[in-house]
C-alpha cells in the first residue's frame, strides 16, 4: 500500500502533529507499506540528513509566531506533483488546516480516499488568543473534515466534541508512546539531587511555554513547602512565566534520551492545559512511572482514571492543582500506587499497537471507496 502522509506542522521532536505523522510512516515502513511525507520545510541551517524512515518532501514554510522551532506550512504546487508521482492508494492527513485541505482536494480529484486526523483544538486556540472566534474555528473544521472520508479523533472527547459540531464519519484513534525509551528504570538519583537538592518532592511539566497550556496554574504548587517545580519546554511566554515562577527551575527544551530521564526522575507529573485534544505528555509521564495530575477535560479524561493512574481536577483551578500536589508530596504510598498503576495501563499504548490500529482504519476506507464505486 502507497500512502501519502501530509503534516501541518514540523519537526517531530518539538510537534505532536509531526511526531505522530513521523511515527505513522516507521510503522507503515515496518509493515512492508510505502509512505512518502509532505511536510514543512525546517529552519534555515537545521540538520536534515536523518529526518526519519521514508522519504519527505518539504514545502514552503514560516515560523509559528513566538515559537520559530516549528513550522508550519504554506500552500504549495509540491503537494500535487508529490500525489500524482507517489499514485497513493490513501492520502493521511495530520491536523488539516491549511496545507491539508490542499491535500484533501488533491485526493478528491485523483480519486483517492482521504483520511483526516483532529489533533488540535483549533475553537480552544481562537479563544485563547484572541477572546473570539470559536465558532468561526468550528465552521472550517466542519467543512475540511466533512471532505475526508473518515475523522480519526485521539480522544473520547475530541470525538463528542466532533459530532456535536456536524463532524461526520468520526472515529476514535489515539496516539502511542514510546514504552522502550520512556520507563521507570531511568530515574535518575544523581539528578534528583542537582533539582531538589533538599530532597524536595520533584514536581514537572512538559510542553510549550504558550498561553493555551495554562502553566502559570502551577504557581501555587510551586509555592508548597517541600515542593520544587521543574518546568521543560520553552515558547512565547517563557519570560513570563519565569517571572511568576520564581522558584522554579527552568531547563529549557529537552528530547529524546535525556528528556526519558527528567521524565523518570520526577515525583510528580502536572499539565494545566485544558484545551489538550489528547496531551501525550501525560502518557509520557505514565510510561515513566510517574504520578500525574490533569485537568479534567478533553484527552486526559481518557489517559487518567482518577484515583487510579492519576488525579483530574477541575479545569483552569490553581488551588486544586496545589492541593492535589499536597496530597501526593504527603502521601508517599499514594503516589507510588498511581504511578504503578498509569505504568500498568499504558504497556500496551504502544506505537506499534495503535499504528496497527490504523491500518485497519485504511482498509475500512479503502473498503467503503470501492464498494461506493462499484
Amino acid at each position: 500500500m502507497r500512502v501519502l502522509i501530509v503534516t501541518e506542522s514540523y519537526p517531530p521532536d518539538v510537534n505532536g502533529v509531526a511526531h505522530t505523522a513521523l511515527q505513522t510512516a516507521r510503522h507503515l515502513v515496518e509493515r512492508g507499506h510505502h509512505p512518502l511525507v509532505v511536510a514543512p520545510a525546517p529552519a534555515p541551517g537545521t540538520d536534515t540528513r536523518d529526518e526519519g524512515p521514508a522519504p519527505l518532501v518539504h514545502v514552503p514554510s514560516l515560523p509559528l509566531p513566538g515559537y520559530p522551532q516549528v513550522r508550519v506550512a504554506l500552500p504549495s504546487r509540491r503537494l500535487a506533483a508529490a500525489l500524482a508521482g507517489h499514485r497513493p492508494d490513501i492520502v493521511h492527513l495530520a491536523s488539516p488546516f491549511v496545507l491539508g485541505v490542499r491535500g484533501m482536494a488533491a485526493a478528491a480529484r485523483a480519486g483517492v480516499p482521504a483520511v483526516a486526523v483532529y489533533q488540535t483544538d483549533l475553537a480552544g486556540y481562537a479563544r485563547t488568543y484572541l477572546g473570539a472566534g470559536e465558532l468561526a474555528a468550528w465552521r472550517r473544521i466542519r467543512a475540511v473534515h466533512s471532505a475526508a472520508d473518515l475523522t480519526l479523533a485521539p480522544s473520547s472527547d475530541s470525538v463528542r466534541a466532533l459530532e456535536a459540531h456536524g463532524v461526520p464519519r468520526v472515529r476514535l484513534w489515539q496516539r502511542g508512546v514510546d514504552t522502550g525509551r520512556f520507563r521507570p528504570a531511568l530515574r535518575d538519583e544523581r539528578l534528583r539531587g542537582e533539582l531538589a537538592p533538599n530532597g524536595e518532592l520533584l514536581l514537572g511539566y512538559v510542553g510549550r511555554l504558550a498561553p493555551e497550556k495554562r502553566v502559570d496554574l502551577l504557581a501555587q504548587a510551586s509555592a508548597l513547602p517541600g515542593v520544587r517545580l521543574v518546568v521543560v519546554g520553552d515558547g512565547p511566554t517563557g519570560t513570563a512565566l519565569r517571572a511568576a515562577l520564581p522558584r522554579a527551575r527552568f531547563l529549557g527544551r529537552r528530547t529524546g534520551d535525556d528528556l526519558a530521564r527528567i521524565y523518570a526522575s520526577l515525583d510528580v507529573f502536572a499539565h494545566p492545559g485544558p484545551f489538550e485534544t489528547f496531551c501525550q505528555t501525560v502518557q509520557e509521564a505514565q510510561a515513566s512511572g510517574v504520578a500525574v495530575v490533569a485537568p479534567a477535560a478533553g484527552g486526559p479524561l481518557d489517559l487518567v482514571d482518577h484515583g487510579r493512574t492519576g488525579l483530574l481536577v477541575p479545569p483552569g483551578d490553581g488551588a486544586a492543582i496545589r492541593e492535589a500536589v499536597a496530597t501526593l508530596r504527603d502521601d508517599p504510598a499514594l503516589r507510588t500506587r498511581l504511578a504503578g498503576a498509569a505504568a500498568t495501563a499504558v504497556a500496551g499504548r504502544t506505537w506499534t499497537a495503535v499504528g496497527d490500529q490504523l491500518l485497519e482504519h485504511y482498509a475500512r476506507v479503502r473498503h467503503a471507496r470501492e464498494v461506493a464505486v462499484r
